[in-house]
């Protein structure tokens, strides 16, 4: 059962998410032109997963592109929450009961939409792989003059029960206050329920930590799946096979497309799927969150002049972070080998912290250097130019660019962390029963 502390901790988070292969086939670099489509096909049995950007989203997100350095400001509260070091920096802050929680950039960029308990109640909801414990939904009753119409109408569970993780709660139900400097901030209060994720795959007494207060997202939808792998969440919770994956995701990079996330299906290799595998490893101090070991970096096929054992570091794969981070040392050399590549365009000013940026505007074709990240076990991450460069104007690949990598800072969870851009149209595959992380390219 997890701790108080703990719970506490992850009400935190929530608060900060709420308020907020190499081979024959391997390529040097990449071509793009204009006129260039993409199809998606949608698996059986697959949620779809929408951008919050897109016009498909269910939930009623802020559909503007936010600047670098509001996505830098929102990568720095989450790092900062994952290693517990948020409340120790002045300039970063939970905003306070009457503060709107829209201030905090982002909120979740990817939704899915599912069934929560009986009958059947759908709703729109963002997923998170470094939840505590609990998966979170805006509850009922509302605040006076909230609006109510995505909220869950929830069965509570009893203060004392062994399904509560509050031993020190006090009233009918287990409910915990999180508070800042004397000020509340939500009310949280434990409820199981069954959750749908398809039309015939119900999981049942799935804890949900209901929140109140008039606490809602940013982007509005309903709350946060836990995906991670605390014992209470979805992803332990799935019934498994060695045949069976936990569950995996694609996260589309255009807004007008759609990605999908599954539970429970086949492994992608008895599919015929092409998929690498690198070995998870735990983290004593951070037991809920997935890493993998980066052994690597190469680009344009060669790579970096960077002695093995310095590039070697736990990496942590996150939904929720946008950039990609390296150790300092590593970052340098690889900004200087991809500015070598780049020589031939023309430079653009810094954007906020990102110090690498070509203006690809009135140009009709863009070769970039192929960056591969390499894991432990065999895995590689093949990042296409898409997932190497942070557009401003995302829908237009030929206007201004920056690579979307930075050092990683000093309170970061880990010495890397693979970010959602870099994630972005490839399947990622949680196998957890069997300890591995899998990717598989050109997914969605």
């Amino acid at each position: 059962m997890a701790s108080h502390s703990a719970i506490h901790s992850c009400l935190v988070l929530c608060v900060l998410l709420v308020a907020p292969q190499l081979g024959s086939s391997y390529k040097t670099t990449s071509y793009y032109t204009h006129g260039g489509s993409r199809h998606v096909f949608l698996r059986d049995g697959a949620l779809s997963v929408t951008h919050r950007l897109s016009p498909c989203s269910g939930a009623d997100a802020d559909q503007s592109m936010p600047t670098v350095s509001d996505t830098f400001n929102r990568d720095a509260l989450r790092l900062r929450a994952l290693s517990g070091s948020w409340s120790k920096h002045s300039d970063l802050t939970i905003p306070s009961t009457g503060t709107p929680l829209v201030a905090l950039p982002g909120g979740s960029e990817y939704h899915v939409t599912v069934g929560y308990g009986t009958p059947v109640q759908k709703l729109t909801v963002g997923f998170d792989t470094a939840t505590t414990g609990a998966t979170f939904l805006q509850c009922k009753p509302c605040a006076a003059g909230a609006p109510c119409g995505k909220a869950f109408d929830p069965s509570k569970i009893p203060c004392g029960s062994h399904e509560c993780p509050f031993k020190a709660c006090s009233g009918p139900t287990c409910t915990i206050a999180v508070t800042k400097k004397g000020t509340g901030l939500v009310n949280a209060t434990f409820v199981t329920d069954t959750l749908t994720v398809a039309p015939s795959i119900p999981v049942n007494d799935i804890r949900v930590a209901c929140l109140e207060m008039g606490a809602r997202t940013t982007d509005s939808s309903s709350g946060v799946i836990d995906l991670s792998r605390e014992s209470h969440s979805l992803a332990s919770r799935v019934i498994l096979s060695p045949e069976t994956i936990a569950f995996s995701y694609c996260l589309p990079w255009d807004p007008a497309t759609q990605g999908f996330l599954t539970f429970g299906a086949a492994r992608p290799e008895r599919a015929g799927r092409g998929v690498t595998y690198a070995k998870l490893h735990d983290n004593a101090a951070r037991p809920n969150l997935y890493f993998v070991k980066l052994v690597g970096v190469s680009i344009g096929g060669i790579d970096l002049p960077v002695p093995a054992a310095a590039i070697a570091a736990d990496a942590l794969v996150e939904v929720h972070t946008t950039f990609t981070y390296l150790k300092p040392d590593v970052y340098a050399v690889l900004r200087s080998n991809f500015r070598w590549w780049m020589k031939e365009y023309v430079v653009a000013p810094s954007s906020g912290e990102l110090d690498t940026c070509y203006d690809f505007t009135h140009l009709n074709a863009i070769e970039v250097p192929t960056i591969t990240l390499k894991f432990e076990g065999g895995a590689s991450l093949e990042l296409g130019i898409e997932q190497m460069l942070y557009f401003k104007d995302r829908r237009n690949i030929f206007s201004v660019a920056c690579l979307a990598f930075a050092p990683a800072p000093a309170y970061a969870p880990a010495a890397a962390v693979i970010g959602s851009l870099a994630q972005s149209e490839t399947e990622v595959v949680y196998d957890v029963l069997g300890g591995k992380l899998g990717l598989v390219p050109n997914r969605c």
